[in-house]
């Protein structure tokens, strides 16, 4: 009886030893938090989701390019405007929707955190897939010759793996390959050359939270297809100041590309920051 009172005691405390172990393990394999304040850096989408059951609003606006005092900056120019929402399936998964002013585009986007980083470096970067669907609801005239339009041609989509790391409590950096689809693209009228269907590119940002809330964010965007176009589509580049709270964030930039939706920025920009065309925006993110 002795001896088996004695296994008795032994076993139980091997057993709580390993479970100290176990809990020593999960607590030293946490989830990295807050790689980026937002769903969105800029015009691109970060690694980030909604919590489950959570909703974000997403107001995104772009001035014109600014030329001078006459239209003040591009402030008086014309404008482009989207309106989207964020829903938070799970922790993980995000469904999204939205509309913008230019091209009358209508998204449906999602997205899915497969990986996350952990503040052990077990998990040293976190993965994100990100996908959309655009279709374009402007006149049939839009997309060339009636006689050959069909509806489909309103479609185009995207798709993009984005690789993070939050390397410490101020930086946190991203690169992102893309491939990009549109079911119709401008051809020229007297040659077979024009824009390609398919295109592949790469994006890449970055944000350093530089005091409190306050934080200096950067993009870039290049297109790696080449088009069979005399004059090829411009890089993208922005950089912006952002200030986030728990339930708000507000963002501040210039930037030299106006079309908020990710395949029409890399594949039709034509503004060339080398030759200072810039423009103004702002994004607006609102959780509930």
């Amino acid at each position: 009886m002795k001896k088996f009172l004695i296994l008795l005691t032994l076993s139980l405390s091997i057993t709580s030893l390993f479970a100290q172990v176990d809990t020593l393990k999960q607590v030293s394999s946490k989830p990295v938090r807050f790689t980026f304040g937002t769903t969105t850096l800029i015009d691109n989408t970060t690694v980030e989701t909604p919590f489950k059951g959570g909703l974000e609003l997403e107001i995104s606006h772009r001035f014109s390019l600014i030329e001078n005092y006459h239209n003040l900056f591009g402030i008086y120019g014309s404008a482009n405007t989207r309106i989207g929402l964020n829903y938070g399936i799970t922790d993980r998964l995000m469904i999204g929707a939205g509309t913008t002013k230019d091209y009358q585009l209508q998204d449906v986007r999602w997205k899915y955190l497969i990986l996350r980083q952990t503040e052990d470096n077990k998990m040293p970067v976190s993965l994100s897939y990100y996908g959309n669907v655009v279709i374009d609801l402007r006149k049939e005239e839009a997309f060339g010759p009636a006689a050959s339009f069909r509806q489909i041609h309103r479609l185009s989509y995207f798709t993009q793996l984005i690789v993070a790391r939050k390397i410490n409590n101020m930086f946190s950096v991203q690169i992102a390959p893309s491939l990009t689809y549109f079911n119709s693209v401008p051809q020229n009228i007297d040659s077979l050359g024009g824009y390609k269907n398919l295109n592949i590119g790469l994006s890449a940002g970055a944000r350093a939270n530089l005091f409190g809330s306050h934080s200096l964010i950067i993009e870039y965007d290049q297109l790696l297809t080449k088009q069979d176009i005399a004059v090829q589509p411009k890089p993208n580049l922005s950089l912006g100041w952002e200030i986030g709270t728990a339930t708000h964030s507000f963002q501040v930039f210039v930037a030299n590309y106006n079309q908020i939706i990710n395949q029409r920025n890399l594949v039709f920009n034509t503004n060339d920051w080398r030759e200072s065309e810039w423009l103004i925006g702002f994004n607006i993110h609102v959780r509930f």
